[in-house]
């Protein structure tokens, strides 16, 4: 028998992730010679199940179909700040503990962290979900910046598109690349995208345009090229080295030397972006960086492409 996918379906359900999910395993692949996934739509709870946009979903199958499963798939949960159904947490720690694969995409994640599968394990989410996830499960190691983490038997997913290239990750894992490519081609998609979801966060902002805060982040962005410390960042604030930690970081959420490093690299961005005529040298100096080297460096620890392959993708 082929390999068994079950993808959950339940009330409020996103339906770009369930149908990434169903698009991938649901649909016949005669062309590919290979024995191709088998699938089950499966509730994972009574009554009526609508997804996002009003539509309806009948799921043929409930979550006893997980006992049988070797892979399941996770579309993003309704509420992060709801716990699933204890009938749905217990039926994934059975369906880990007897061996089968789970995949979550976006804050599906939650689902398998309220279930304890995750602690001790490194795993991501959308952006805007990592803090939260860090915060309320500090026993989960967050990675935010990737597009997905594969721990075996348990891998997670970004954001909603983030998904496409986990499922796909799967297919090469199972396939091997000759499928997965092929796979990728009927899609029309990449069948292996560079980076991670880093070059998608936007930049942290404070809340009060007229703050003091705001005020120094205007200044420190109309010149980036000059050498920053935390002690010169409070002389032009008018505040302690102290005081402006504690500030800055209540108000963006970062600190002010990594603010500034994020800030650089936006620049850098926006630079490779939109003046194609300007050499990775010139925006590494415009910048703040310094080198071609550092920003290489700075972009990679961001999870983001080299800076070439950046102006490639989004130039």
């Amino acid at each position: 028998m082929s390999h068994l996918v079950a993808i959950l379906a339940y009330d409020r359900l996103c339906m770009f992730e369930f149908g990434c999910a169903v698009e991938l395993f649901a649909l016949e692949r005669p062309e590919l010679d290979v024995a191709w996934y088998r699938h089950a739509i499966c509730a994972a709870e009574p009554g009526p199940l609508r997804g996002t946009g009003g539509v309806r979903v009948e799921a043929p199958h409930t979550l006893a179909m997980l006992r049988r499963a070797d892979t399941i798939v996770i579309p993003g949960w309704r509420d992060a700040a709801e716990r699933p159904p204890e009938p749905l947490l217990k039926a994934v720690r059975a369906a880990h503990a007897r061996g089968a694969r789970l995949c979550t995409i976006c804050s599906g994640v939650f689902v398998l962290a309220h279930a304890g599968l995750l602690d001790g394990k490194r795993a991501t989410t959308h952006w805007r979900y990592a803090e939260r996830l860090a915060r309320e499960f500090p026993l989960i190691e967050v990675d935010p910046s990737a597009l997905y983490v594969d721990e075996g038997a348990l891998i997670t997913s970004a954001g909603s598109a983030a998904g496409l290239d986990m499922l796909m990750h799967l297919v090469r894992r199972d396939h091997g690349p000759r499928v997965a490519n092929a796979v990728a081609q009927r899609l029309v998609m990449s069948p292996h995208r560079e980076g991670g979801q880093a070059q998608f966060v936007p930049r942290p902002m404070p809340a009060g345009a007229s703050s003091p805060i705001a005020v120094l982040q205007d200044w420190l962005r109309a010149h980036p090229r000059e050498a920053h410390t935390v002690a010169s960042m409070a002389r032009r604030a008018a505040m302690s080295p102290r005081t402006l930690q504690r500030r800055f970081k209540d108000a963006t959420g970062l600190p002010p030397l990594e603010w500034l490093t994020r800030e650089r690299v936006g620049i850098a961005k926006e630079l490779l972006e939109t003046r194609d005529t300007l050499d990775v040298e010139t925006v590494a100096d415009l910048a703040g960086l310094g080198s071609p080297e550092s920003m290489r460096r700075h972009f990679r620890l961001m999870g983001l492409p080299a800076p070439s392959r950046y102006r490639r993708q989004f130039g």
